[in-house]
C-alpha cells in the first residue's frame, strides 16, 4: 500500500530535512555540539570525497512510526524508492533505483553486518525492515555513487545504503508509540531502556502492526509483523564491546502483479475472490482437463478473463534471527581495531493457488478439484568476520580491512494436490508436499580485502583518498532431492554447477578540496564488480541442467567503472550540493526467458542467462536547502539521468534470435527526471509539512515501446507536541494524510519479467499505487 500510514510523510519529511555529513552526523550520535542547534538542518555531505548523505539520529525523533527507512531515501537527487504498503516494509513491492542502478546492484549493511543485495527471495541478506525497527535507527548513510572500500558487499556497482542501530540510552527509559489508520492498520511500538550503569547499558525493544491490503479482496488479506530488537553495549578505558540481535517474523497478503491490458479491464484494484470459494473453483475447472471439468465450468463476466481468475494472490513468510557481536579497541593513541562476527538464519515461504487438479479421499474423481496449493521456500544460514584496522600517521590515515562470509542458501518449489476447501495461506504448511518442481542448495564463499589511504594537505583544506579492494566469490549449486512425496521432474530441476567471480584490484580514488569558506570541490573515480546472483528468480544458476552445460562457462560477472564529481556551498540559512556522473555499466546479465510471466521461474521452459552487453549512465543532481527563519525550511533536489544501452540486444527464444533495436534507448524503470520539494513549519508544539515528489516517465521493455507517464504525489503532515504531562514525558499527536490528492500511478516494476517489447501490453510487471489514506499516531515516554 504505497504511501498509506500517517508515518510515510513525516518520515520524509525528516529524511528532508536531515541529512549531513558523515562527520556531523558521527558527531551528533556521540552527542557532540558542532556550534549549531542540535535540530540543525543539513542536506550535504561536506568534507566527502563522494556524494554522501546522513539521516542524523537528532531528526529521527520526529518520525511516525513503523516507516522504513529505505522508503524515506525517495526524496534525495538521483534516488526513487518504492513500496506500495502503508509502512514500506512489503517484501515483494520494496525497489530501489539510484542513478540508474536497481535494488540488487547496491549495497546494504546494518552496523557494519551486511544485509545483501536486497533482492526478493532473498539468498544472502534480508531488508533492513526486518533487521531494524524504524525506531531504533541511528542514522542512515547514503553513498549515491560511489559506495566505499570498506563496506563488506559484493552487489554494490551503483552506491550503498549503510544503517547504523541507535546506542542504548544514558538514562532509564520506557517509550512507547501507537498507530491508527486506513485499511485496519494497527501499530504499537515498546523500548526500555536501562540506563548507564558502570559502563554497561541496554535496551530491548518490539513492535507488532497489522494492515489489509487495499484492493478488492474481502477476506485472506491481512498482513502482520512482530519484531523485537535489543542491544548491549559494555564501554571501558581503550574500548567498547556491542552485542545486538533482532527476531523478526513477518507474514504479509500478496498484492498482484498485473498489466496494462489488465488495468484497462479491470481497473487498479483488482483482487481475488475470496471468501467466493465456489465461484473460483467454478471458473478454475475451465483451466484443467478432466471428463467433469467441461459440465462445471463457469466463465468469468466480461470484461475478466480466465487468466486473471484467483482466490487470493498468495501469502509472503518470513522469520529471521540476525545476532553480532563487536569489539572496539584502541590499541595505541594512534591505532584502531574492530573486530565483528555475526550470524543469520532466515527461513521464507511463498504460498499461492494455482490451477490443477487436487485428489479427494474417494474413488470417485468427479469431486476432485481443480486447485492445487504452490508452496515456494527459502531458507539462509550463513555466518561472518569482519575486521579493520586504523592507523593515524602524520598527515596519513591508513585503513586496512577484511571480510569472509560463509552462507548456505537453498530454494524448493511444492506443489500440494491434496485440496479440500479454501483456508488461511498465512502459515508454513506442515507436512510432505506431493510434488516438487525443483530443490536446489547453494554453498557460498566470499572473501574481501580492502587497504586504503587518505591524506590531509594545506591545513586540511586539501584530501586525498585511494587505495583498492580484492573480492572474491564462489557459489556452488546443487539439484537436491527434497521432501516432497514424489521427487522432482528431470525436465524441472535446477542445474548443479560452480561460478567464480573475482578480481584482485578494484582501485578507488578521490579528492576534496575547500576552495574557500563554504565552497568546496570533489571528485572521485571507482571501479566495482558484483558477484553472480542466487536464489530462484534472478540468479544464473536457476536453469535446467541443459542450458547450465550450455551457458556456465561463458559468464561474466557485472562490472562497474564511475566517475563523479561536484560543488558544495554552505553558508548560513543557505545550502546548495551540484554533482554530475558518468558510469559505464559492463557485462551486464539479463534473464532470457520465453514463458507466460505466470511461469517465469520454471527452468523446464527453457529460461537462460547471458551477457547483454553494456550502459553508459550520465547525469547531474541539484539539492537546494533554504532556511530564512528557524521556523521555516524549504528543500528542494533535482535530478536528470541518461541510461542508454550500449548495443542492441540478441535476443533469442530457444534456437531463434532476433535483433531488438535497443541501441541508444532508456534503460527500464529509470526515470529521466525526477524533483521533489518540501516545505516545513514548526512553531511552539506544531509542526507541518507539505511535500511533493516528482518521478518521471519509465519505461518497462527494453525497445521503450510500452511506458508508465510520469506522476506526483502529495504527502500532508501535521504534529503537536504537549511536551511533559505529569508522568508522561514528551507526548506527541500526529496526522498524515498520504496521496493527498488520490492520483493513482504504477509504483514498482517486477524486473524479472522485463522484456524487448510488448506490443499487446499483456506483460504484469507492476504494482497498482494506493488510494488516498489517512492515519494518526500517540507517542510518550515515561
Amino acid at each position: 500500500m504505497f504511501q498509506k500510514s500517517v508515518s510515510v510523510s513525516l518520515f520524509a519529511l525528516a529524511v528532508a530535512t536531515g541529512f549531513a555529513s558523515p562527520a556531523l552526523a558521527q558527531d551528533a550520535a556521540a552527542g557532540i555540539a558542532d556550534n549549531t542547534d542540535a535540530n540543525q538542518i543539513v542536506v550535504i555531505g561536506s568534507g566527502q570525497t563522494r556524494s554522501v548523505s546522513t539521516l542524523l539520529p537528532s531528526n529521527l525523533d520526529v518520525l511516525p512510526p513503523g516507516t522504513s527507512a529505505q522508503k524515506a531515501l525517495n526524496f534525495l537527487p538521483g534516488v526513487s524508492a518504492q513500496s506500495i504498503d502503508a509502512l514500506g516494509v512489503n517484501e515483494k513491492s520494496m525497489s530501489l533505483q539510484v542513478r540508474g542502478f536497481n535494488t540488487t546492484h547496491l549495497g546494504y549493511t546494518l552496523d557494519g553486518v551486511p544485509l545483501g543485495d536486497g533482492a526478493y527471495n532473498n539468498y544472502n541478506g534480508l531488508s533492513i525492515s526486518r533487521a531494524l525497527i524504524s525506531e531504533n535507527l541511528g542514522r542512515a548513510e547514503l553513498a549515491t555513487g560511489i559506495a566505499g572500500l570498506a563496506i563488506p558487499s559484493t552487489s554494490n556497482l551503483g552506491g550503498a545504503v549503510t544503517y547504523f542501530s541507535s546506542d542504548p540510552r544514558r538514562d532509564m527509559g520506557l517509550s512507547v508509540n501507537g498507530t491508527l489508520g486506513s485499511e485496519n492498520a494497527k501499530r504499537v511500538y515498546a523500548r526500555f531502556d536501562t540506563g548507564n550503569h558502570g559502563g554497561f547499558s541496554a535496551y530491548l525493544s518490539g513492535q507488532y502492526h497489522r494492515y489489509d491490503l487495499f484492493v478488492d479482496q474481502d477476506a485472506y488479506n491481512e498482513s502482520t509483523g512482530k519484531q523485537l530488537n535489543a542491544k548491549l553495549m559494555y564501554e571501558f578505558t581503550g574500548g567498547t564491546i556491542t552485542a545486538f540481535a533482532d527476531i523478526s517474523r513477518t507474514n504479509q497478503a500478496s498484492d498482484a502483479y498485473i498489466s496494462k491490458d489488465m488495468l484497462d479491464r479491470l481497473g487498479w484494484d483488482q483482487g481475488g475472490y475470496a471468501p467466493d470459494w465456489q465461484g473460483y473453483v467454478d471458473r478454475a475447472y475451465c483451466s484443467v482437463t478432466g471428463p467433469t471439468a467441461p459440465t462445471k465450468c463457469v466463465q468469468p463476466v466480461s470484461p475478466e478473463t480466465l487468466s486473471d481468475v484467483t482466490f487470493t494472490n498468495g501469502q509472503i513468510l518470513r522469520s529471521d534471527n540476525l545476532y553480532y557481536l563487536a569489539g572496539d579497541f584502541d590499541i595505541t593513541r594512534s591505532i584502531g581495531l574492530r573486530v565483528q562476527g555475526y550470524h543469520h538464519k532466515n527461513k521464507g515461504a511463498g504460498n499461492n493457488w494455482i490451477m490443477g487438479w487436487s485428489k479427494q479421499d474417494t474413488a470417485d474423481t468427479s469431486d476432485d478439484v481443480p486447485v492445487r496449493i504452490r508452496d515456494t521456500r527459502y531458507t539462509i544460514d550463513r555466518s561472518g568476520i569482519l575486521a579493520s584496522v586504523d592507523w593515524e600517521a602524520g598527515f596519513n590515515h591508513l585503513q586496512a580491512g577484511a571480510w569472509f562470509e560463509d552462507n548456505t542458501s537453498s530454494a524448493a518449489r511444492y506443489i500440494w494436490t491434496n485440496v479440500k476447501g479454501p483456508f488461511s495461506l498465512a502459515q508454513y504448511l506442515e507436512g510432505q508436499p506431493d510434488l516438487a518442481q525443483w530443490v536446489q542448495e547453494t554453498h557460498w564463499k566470499t572473501w574481501q580485502f580492502y587497504i586504503q589511504d587518505t591524506v590531509k594537505l594545506f591545513d586540511d583544506a586539501l584530501t586525498i583518498d585511494f587505495g583498492f579492494k580484492s573480492t572474491y566469490s564462489r557459489s556452488d549449486a546443487r539439484a537436491i532431492d527434497g521432501i516432497a512425496k514424489a521427487a522432482p521432474p528431470a525436465s524441472s530441476q535446477f542445474a548443479s554447477g560452480t561460478l567464480v567471480a573475482k578480481d584482485n584490484f578494484l582501485p578507488e580514488l578521490g579528492i576534496h578540496w575547500d576552495v574557500a569558506p563554504g565552497h568546496e570541490l570533489y571528485a572521485s573515480y571507482a571501479e566495482n564488480m558484483a558477484m553472480f546472483q542466487g536464489g530462484f528468480k534472478l540468479g544464473p544458476q536457476s536453469v535446467s541442467q541443459a542450458v547450465w552445460d550450455l551457458q556456465g562457462h561463458h559468464l561474466k560477472p557485472e562490472t562497474s567503472r564511475s566517475f563523479e564529481g561536484g560543488y558544495r556551498y554552505v553558508s548560513g540559512p543557505l545550502q546548495i550540493s551540484l554533482a554530475a556522473y558518468n558510469t559505464n555499466f559492463d557485462d551486464r546479465l539479463l534473464q532470457y526467458n520465453p514463458c507466460p510471466t505466470n511461469q517465469q521461474q520454471n527452468p523446464g521452459c527453457g529460461n537462460s542467462f547471458h551477457n547483454a552487453g553494456g550502459i553508459t549512465s550520465r547525469g547531474v543532481e541539484l539539492g537546494v536547502l533554504w532556511k530564512p527563519a528557524p521556523w521555516v525550511s524549504w528543500y528542494n533536489s533535482a535530478s536528470y539521468n541518461d541510461s542508454t544501452y550500449d548495443e542492441n540486444l540478441n535476443w533469442c527464444t530457444g534456437a531463434t534470435c532476433v535483433i531488438k533495436q535497443t541501441a541508444g534507448k532508456q534503460q527500464v524503470d529509470t526515470p529521466r527526471e525526477m524533483f521533489a520539494s518540501m516545505l516545513t513549519l514548526t512553531e511552539g508544539g506544531f509542526s507541518g509539512s507539505l511535500m511533493g515528489k516528482y518521478t518521471g516517465k519509465r519505461y518497462y521493455t527494453y525497445t521503450n515501446d510500452q511506458s508508465f507517464g510520469g506522476y506526483v504525489t502529495l504527502d500532508l503532515g501535521l504534529g503537536y507536541s504537549f511536551g511533559d504531562m505529569g508522568p508522561m514525558k514528551g507526548a506527541k499527536l500526529s496526522l498524515n494524510v498520504t496521496n493527498l490528492t488520490n492520483h493513482r500511478y504504477a509504483t514498482n516494476f517486477d524486473s524479472s519479467v522485463f522484456a524487448p517489447d510488448d506490443a499487446n501490453g499483456t506483460i504484469a510487471v507492476f504494482h497498482a499505487s494506493a488510494p488516498r489514506q489517512v492515519f494518526g499516531s500517540l507517542s510518550f515516554g515515561f
